[in-house]
């Protein structure tokens, strides 16, 4: 049973990698820096989100991802800098690495326009020793790993408003080979990374002096593969607790949670119901946020960004 869940992981992986070499994340409105660098300083404090998302749990290999990240603007609020650092394993495959993002913020009345570019690396290792083959066979191709080092750059903009924001951003504008001489094995992998392509947005609706609906989307492109869209909902309750729903194209169905525990701190957790046929040989995705901000101005943490 082991091993055939490990074929059907590799299949999927082998399929559809090249769409998903940037790690996926539900709770993607509270972590825009890891897909826009321009979203570097908009919470207009020092932010710091930390998040933890694992898929498909109860499949061998099923991906695992953490990621940290830290954003602030800088000076008079014009430069917003931010680093993110992640860690994204797939079966036999691991990625790690830290980008580091700059935005210049342009004030257009009550809106703000900022545009970003980063840059980084990711360590790319994927171990083909572990990969179990029949009884006596020997392959060359699983003798060894592959170790590369992937620098990239990315480039995006956003425009945000205290209700509304709307962002446009190509995170990885190098296709590095991820190949190496004599392990073509990876060519199953995409062979190459692919430019992915994020569009995203949101609006904030009043409903009561108590009761908020904050909407959002996602729109991921990338050659070879199908758009897929999110499309979530969060109604708050007195700006302090958030329940939501998401719907993932084709795919899965998320339920949110949020808290905001103190003016400072948040907490988030996200369900992932998979609507393939997938989700028979798993329990569904989970992904935990934390996110903590350090005011400078009382009033800015008070009354932080709507998104």
């Amino acid at each position: 049973m082991l091993g055939r869940l490990w074929i059907l992981l590799f299949l999927l992986v082998s399929v559809g990698v090249s769409a998903q070499q940037d790690a996926m994340y539900s709770q993607y409105m509270f972590n825009t820096l890891a897909i826009n660098p321009a979203y570097a300083g908009s919470r207009e404090v020092l932010s710091i989100t930390a998040l933890n998302r694992s898929q498909w749990v109860g499949v061998p290999g099923a991906p695992q991802t953490q990621t940290v990240s830290a954003h602030t603007p800088i000076m008079k609020e014009s430069v917003g800098v931010g680093v993110q650092v992640f860690n994204d394993k797939v079966g036999i495959i691991k990625t790690t690495g830290a980008f580091f993002s700059y935005a210049y913020r342009i004030r257009m009345g009550k809106s703000m326009l900022a545009m970003g570019l980063q840059g980084g690396f990711a360590s790319f290792r994927a171990d083909y020793t572990q990969v179990e083959l029949n009884t006596g066979v020997v392959d060359p191709t699983f003798s060894q790993p592959i170790n590369k080092v992937l620098p990239n750059f990315g480039a995006g903009v956003y425009l945000t408003t205290r209700k509304f924001y709307i962002g446009l951003s190509v995170p990885h504008l190098l296709r590095n080979n991820l190949t190496t001489k004599g392990l073509d094995i990876s060519k199953s992998y995409g062979g190459r990374q692919s430019m992915q392509f994020f569009l995203t947005g949101g609006y904030s609706f009043d409903l009561t002096s108590d009761y908020c609906l904050k909407t959002s989307f996602l729109v991921k492109q990338v050659s070879g593969a199908p758009i897929q869209a999110d499309i979530s909902g969060n109604l708050w309750i007195k700006d302090r607790v958030a329940f939501g729903l998401s719907y993932r194209s084709a795919s899965d169905l998320v339920a949110m949670i949020e808290v905001q525990a103190t003016p400072y701190l948040r907490f988030g957790y996200a369900y992932d119901y998979g609507l393939k046929k997938l989700s028979r040989f798993n329990s569904g995705s989970h992904e935990l946020m934390v996110r903590y901000e350090f005011g400078r101005e009382r009033d800015k943490v008070l009354s932080p960004r709507t998104f």
